[in-house]
């Protein structure tokens, strides 16, 4: 490991796991003007598209692949949409042993004033609840059983290659041309097939957005950067952050970069049930590295430090906390995340083994 790794490293080790209510006060005050003016699929893409456009970015020292899902590592998002989290919760979470979760007064007085206000009565878990059977929510509050789903979106999900070949501004026209296709008079589920590619394409829209946030806050810091090499390295990150993930990745560092940034969307917009994982992240970043090596602008050593530090950016971000008896029993620190590596290709054909040199790169291919 670099110094430079092992600072980050250590970076992430030692931050304390916070709760931010960043998300949350800015989800509540989207929701407040626009949660009975939108269809659902366009109202959650407009929720993300302001997130992406509101939240607060962050650019560590020494990184090469940037973003973070709360304001700064380790500071960790609540979803009260899903599950709002009671004042109690909170302090439950703040005071625990162990996997604590420091709740900063701001955070308290958020949820007191504003958060808690609106939400109760509005979140997926309270109207869940509020329609089971009395004999079923009194077994659930005894602890008879914990968690059915009630706190978080559907997860245990995996990306294929789809973001390595194809970019956002593809991703968009493809929609556009499937709502073009759309048969109006005709299908009766023509309205809510429009409403969700239309949500389709404007999360496309944020997530290019929550890119060029960073390139512009990469630009801002490369230029009051006095040393020639980092300075040289923010340009590189703006420049990067300009391409993907609007389109398709050229290189390693894209490829890395554009994953990362597409890893942080999914877990930004909902609170997947622990797993969003890269997949077959071997075959996916090959292609880039033997064209990197062949070309003279990558070195084992370069993609090795590129690979850790993507490694690193997993480690920032804790679980978000659950609410009810799993606050103060779960020990869930991590979100969790799992990689494929070997395994068979895409046609059916044995894959490279771990660290052995292809003699064919099956996919995909990088032009």
């Amino acid at each position: 490991m670099t110094e430079r790794n092992d600072r980050l490293r250590r970076l992430s080790l030692d931050a304390v796991p916070t709760l931010s209510h960043e998300r949350a006060s800015l989800l509540t005050d989207f929701y407040r003007s626009n949660h009975d003016r939108l269809s659902v699929p366009v109202l959650r893409a407009k929720s993300f598209h302001h997130l992406c456009q509101h939240k607060t970015i962050y650019l560590g020292d020494d990184e090469l692949i940037v973003g973070e899902r709360g304001p700064y590592p380790k500071a960790v998002p609540t979803y009260p949409e899903l599950t709002c989290h009671t004042l109690q919760d909170l302090e439950i979470l703040d005071t625990r042993e162990k996997t604590r979760y420091v709740c900063p007064d701001a955070c308290l007085r958020e949820y007191e004033k504003k958060v808690i206000p609106f939400w109760r009565g509005r979140s997926m878990r309270d109207k869940i609840l509020n329609s089971m059977a009395t004999e079923w929510c009194s077994a659930y509050e005894a602890g008879v059983f914990t968690e059915f789903m009630e706190q978080r979106a559907p997860g245990h999900t995996v990306l294929d290659d789809k973001i390595y070949r194809k970019g956002a501004v593809d991703f968009k026209q493809d929609i556009a041309a499937s709502i073009a296709a759309l048969d109006l008079l005709s299908d009766a589920e023509s309205y809510s097939k429009r409403e969700e590619l239309k949500a389709m394409g404007i999360a496309c829209d944020a997530i290019i957005l929550f890119a060029e946030r960073h390139a512009e806050l990469a630009d801002r810091k490369a230029a009051n950067e006095q040393d020639p090499a980092r300075k040289a390295e923010l340009n590189r990150i703006a420049s990067v952050c300009r391409h993907v993930p609007a389109h398709a990745p050229r290189d390693f560092h894209e490829a890395l970069q554009s994953y990362w940034f597409y890893h942080l969307a999914v877990i930004t917009e909902l609170n997947g049930w622990d797993a969003f994982s890269p997949g077959h992240l071997d075959q996916h970043l090959l292609p880039f590295y033997i064209k990197g090596l062949n070309n003279g602008t990558l070195t084992r050593d370069a993609a090795k430090e590129t690979l850790e530090m993507f490694f690193i950016k997993f480690n920032n971000h804790p679980a978000p906390p659950k609410v009810g008896v799993t606050a103060a029993e779960s020990g869930t620190y991590t979100d969790f995340a799992n990689i494929n590596l070997a395994g068979l290709l895409a046609d059916g054909s044995d894959g490279p083994k771990p660290f052995e040199r292809p003699r064919r790169i099956q996919s995909p291919t990088v032009d």
